[in-house]
């Protein structure tokens, strides 16, 4: 659903590129996979921030996904977003097994009444008029998260800091009200879409995943890709990712490296910078 949602919201330029998506394993959690993302995004941010980044910028996105547990780190830019899946209605008050998270720092997301942006709403993905012709489930009614069977929470823990001068504080704030919305957004679309997926194998997955990427990478790289007819962009653009330490010095962009942690895999400090050739 991840990437159905990615292909979604890919076009004019902007989007979701998949560079790599293949199987991984580590030594405390296993068998799983391993993905690698750019994510172009110039025009969604503020006016503030546009004015210190090239014209045709990414960040580089990596996630390790070994159910119940995953990581998504888009390295120096300091965003680490760690999902631990339990079958729960979200009463774990320390699922990550550590330091349990302060109570005004915990925000508890509901896929039926949350609002969300305008521009996301579809009455397809309204949860209140929504039924699964699969599974017979739906619509959701006020209270179900103490009433619906089978449930499941993703829990998530998100750590961001952007080390540049004026702009911190700023934006932490941007980062983490546009994480809320992307996750309130994506899980709904995740039990909207039930029919898409409910009873697919892990090979079916895969596969779906890969038409998917195919699609939206084609779709990505033909609108960088400047025509005769129709420019979309400039003849001459810079390209940078967040994880080119270089460049970031250049912006005044301060650079420290992130301890590692037990619960993620330790290449988490470093960062690899892949390219990927458009056929």
């Amino acid at each position: 659903m991840i990437s159905k949602h990615s292909s979604e919201q890919s076009g004019g330029g902007e989007g979701v590129e998949v560079v790599r998506n293949e199987p991984c394993t580590d030594p405390k959690h296993g068998a799983g996979q391993i993905t690698e993302k750019r994510i172009y995004l110039n025009s969604k941010l503020p006016t503030w921030i546009r004015k210190f980044v090239p014209m045709v910028f990414y960040i580089t996105e990596t996630a390790w996904n070994f159910y119940p547990y995953t990581c998504s780190f888009l390295p120096r830019f300091h965003v680490k977003i760690e999902t631990h899946f339990e079958n729960d209605n979200g009463c774990n008050e320390n699922v990550f097994g550590d330091d349990p998270t302060p109570k005004d720092s915990v925000c508890f997301l509901d896929i039926l009444s949350d609002p969300i942006p305008d521009k996301h709403y579809k009455k397809s993905e309204d949860l209140s008029n929504w039924v699964s012709q699969k599974t017979g489930r739906g619509p959701l009614v006020d209270g179900w998260r103490n009433t619906t069977k089978p449930i499941m929470c993703s829990y998530k823990r998100v750590t961001c800091s952007f080390e540049v001068y004026g702009f911190q504080g700023r934006t932490e704030d941007f980062i983490h009200r546009n994480i809320r919305d992307i996750l309130l957004v994506g899980h709904r679309q995740a039990v909207a879409w039930i029919d898409e997926w409910h009873g697919m194998t892990l090979e079916q997955v895969r596969e779906y995943e890969r038409k998917q990427q195919e699609e939206t990478n084609s779709k990505l790289n033909s609108d960088i890709t400047c025509t005769d007819s129709a420019p979309m962009r400039p003849s001459f653009t810079r390209s940078m990712s967040v994880t080119d330490e270089s460049s970031l010095k250049k912006m005044g962009v301060k650079t420290v490296d992130i301890p590692s942690s037990p619960s993620c895999p330790s290449s988490l400090k470093n960062p690899v910078r892949l390219n990927s050739t458009p056929e």
